[in-house]
């Protein structure tokens, strides 16, 4: 991280975090030097993000709390697992139709899907998403953005004002991205408000398909998005764990993707 002169509390508790998404674990005094502030400031920082849950304190330090998944920024997911998201971008690609009405959810993922699918004709796509937005900018794909606040880091865009957009639309399938996938929490968000417009949106699709790679499983996060009962179905990568394999074949379809042309994906019925 850079220095950085003037900066509010709540912007140098993001970058604390997204210091310990990438090191998991922070010194005092490091971070004292790299955001320009005194240590007993720093300590401050850490009470208040021990409160919220998001951390353990360690002797002069922190580590990240690894009950519950946090926020992460787009740069630090958009490097992740990125083959794996590209061939379940693939197998979500195989399941839109053209001319028809499409949402995708804000993430890597689904800004993989709307990369392939710029050729197909007639869609109309609506997002929360900005770099989705703008990678479907140039394409004949008619393209709607919910508007609302963006949340800086991520590029996705929540609060009122998205939901009333979406309160007011009807799509025929909807692309569900996921911070957290648990077998008995469900699919969950980092925070609230996050959550209510993911539920929005299934409220909004005749159908919805989660999309997320096998990392994702066996974690949580703070705020509960649905249970697999109100998903269609889930296509995922081959590193699925076998325990949620055989739990997800009962409840929903399930696509595990294996990428490339040749590769047929694995589609299991309920």
């Amino acid at each position: 991280m850079n220095k950085v002169m003037t900066m509010q509390p709540v912007e140098r508790r993001y970058l604390i975090l997204n210091e310990l998404s990438k090191h998991e674990k922070v010194d005092i005094d490091q971070l004292a030097s790299q955001l320009n502030v005194s240590a007993m400031t720093i300590r401050r920082d850490l009470s208040h993000l021990e409160a919220e849950k998001k951390i353990i304190r360690t002797h002069g330090g922190a580590v990240l709390n690894k009950s519950l998944i946090t926020e992460t920024s787009f740069h630090i997911k958009e490097g992740k697992n990125s083959s794996q998201k590209q061939h379940i971008a693939q197998g979500a690609a195989r399941y839109i139709q053209e001319h028809s009405t499409i949402l995708l959810d804000s993430g890597t993922t689904t800004l993989e899907i709307a990369k392939l699918i710029k050729q197909k004709q007639g869609l109309t796509v609506i997002t929360n998403d900005i770099k989705i937005a703008a990678e479907l900018m140039d394409s004949a794909i008619k393209v709607i953005v919910s508007g609302g606040e963006l949340q800086n880091n991520t590029g996705a865009l929540f609060g009122p004002l998205t939901e009333q957009i979406l309160n007011h639309v009807h799509v025929d399938l909807f692309f569900l991205g996921a911070h957290a996938v648990h077998s008995k929490a469900g699919v969950t968000a980092p925070t609230f408000e996050k959550a209510l417009i993911k539920r929005h949106m299934i409220e909004a699709a005749g159908a919805t398909w989660l999309v997320t790679d096998s990392s994702k499983f066996d974690q949580k996060s703070l705020a509960k998005v649905c249970d697999f009962s109100q998903i269609d179905g889930m296509i995922t990568d081959q590193d699925l764990p076998e325990h949620y394999a055989s739990l997800l074949k009962e409840q929903l379809t399930l696509v595990i993707a294996r990428g490339g042309e040749d590769n047929e994906d694995w589609c299991y019925r309920r």
